[in-house]
């Protein structure tokens, strides 16, 4: 069901809210990867009707492993993606103009874990070790931040390409790897690592954070009058959804429960994933709720353009990568 579209039944949404008699205008949103509470406002309007209370009857589309939120957008299967912004980024320079509509996270979960008998107490001690990598985009802040250390993959340091578990740290195959606070990092807690064994170091606070969960829709659509309007619906509906999981972290929870048509995800994890995406949401409950700071995304091109020898972009994509012609919409 990794590729499958999860969608809430009209029915339920009209029971949700109501119900109308108009016709709702269709508006599908990817997801960067499986239903789970890193997504959870969209699941939230989409449970309590804020969605179909706009007119719109949306599709939210799972990632996994294998889907690329780039290439379903320019392949015209969505009409927004969520997205990292140096993914995104990346992609504009080739030549697939994403354009950033909403940042719904303000600040970044990606950390480093890792465990303190590897000989790891601060990033002077990277050199020489294995460190674990997730790559399809997400390789990009981590990049960064070791050409800021002046540490030279395959020469001062092994990078595993790591695959999204955490099994390289469980088996020692890694001294650190990639985790989210309010994902991985859980994970090898719950396999039985105790806290005081690990060390973290957030890119937050490493100086080399990127902006990571955002709407991005094709630039040429924009010119597009009522898809900007049909946008407008969708982020105003999210919005609405967000800063209901922020507020109410369980019930986001069991919302995010009963969209995963795996059935693998639970509410205590859900729980406290959804405790922690709340914390990249300083903005949630307040009038800046899905504002693009222009300062924090030029301080992610800065990251991306000094990322040593192979930068992430090599050209400034200036104000035409974002606007905030859809969030003004959306919240007057």
């Amino acid at each position: 069901m990794m590729g499958s579209s999860f969608k809430f039944t009209l029915a339920a949404l009209a029971l949700a809210c109501g119900g109308s008699a108009m016709a709702a205008d269709k508006f599908t949103v990817q997801m960067k990867w499986v239903p789970q509470a890193q997504f959870a406002g969209y699941y939230v309007a989409a449970a309590k009707g804020y969605y179909k209370a706009e007119g719109l009857d949306v599709t939210i589309k799972p990632g996994g492993p294998d889907v690329s939120p780039v290439q379903v957008l320019a392949g015209n299967q969505a009409d927004a993606v969520v997205n990292w912004m140096p993914d995104a980024l990346a992609a504009r320079e080739a030549g697939v103009p994403l354009v950033n509509v909403a940042q719904i996270f303000n600040r970044s979960g990606l950390m480093l874990t890792c465990k303190k008998a590897s000989g790891v107490a601060t990033p002077a001690d990277f050199k020489g070790k294995t460190l674990g990598v997730w790559f399809g985009g997400n390789e990009y802040p981590f990049l960064n931040w070791m050409a800021k250390l002046n540490l030279k993959p395959d020469t001062d340091i092994k990078v595993l390409k790591q695959g999204f578990n955490v099994d390289p740290l469980l088996q020692n195959q890694a001294a650190c790897i990639s985790t989210m606070i309010y994902n991985e990092y859980w994970q090898v807690v719950d396999a039985g690592v105790k806290e005081s064994e690990l060390v973290t170091f957030f890119y937050e606070d490493q100086g080399v954070a990127s902006l990571e969960d955002g709407l991005y829709v094709l630039e040429g659509k924009l010119k597009d009058k009522a898809f900007v309007e049909r946008t407008a619906k969708f982020v105003r509906a999210t919005l609405k959804g967000w800063n209901d999981a922020v507020k109410d972290p369980a019930e986001a929870a069991k919302i995010v429960v009963a969209a995963d048509p795996s059935g693998s995800a639970t509410l205590k994890v859900q729980q406290r994933q959804m405790e922690n995406v709340a914390k990249l949401i300083t903005t949630a409950n307040t009038a800046k709720m899905g504002y693009l700071e222009p300062a924090a995304f030029e301080r992610t091109v800065k990251v991306l353009m000094t990322a040593g020898s192979a930068p992430v972009i090599k050209k400034d994509p200036g104000a035409a990568a974002w606007t905030h012609v859809v969030w003004e919409a959306a919240t007057k």
